[in-house]
């Protein structure tokens, strides 16, 4: 169930993140770019997240999938 609700999350975060970014992505990359955020945002906000519950865990995703769009876009290929 962990994998499935990761997808879900990272679908979720990684629509979000891209269209706020403004990022045009095909929908593997866009499911992969929230599953990134989630990790990083997870590491990130661990402690918001035993706090505020699972709503920190999407705002988490969204942060961490913004911040891995802007390093790609930042320093990745051009």
């Amino acid at each position: 169930m962990g994998v499935i609700w990761l997808l879900i999350v990272g679908a979720a975060a990684g629509f979000l993140a891209t269209r706020m970014m403004k990022v045009e992505a095909s929908v593997p990359a866009t499911i992969a770019i929230g599953m990134g955020g989630a990790v990083i945002g997870g590491l990130i906000l661990r402690a918001l997240l035993s706090v505020m519950g699972m709503f920190a865990g999407l705002i988490g995703a969204v942060l961490g999938a913004l911040l891995l769009i802007w390093l790609w876009q930042t320093y990745g290929p051009k």
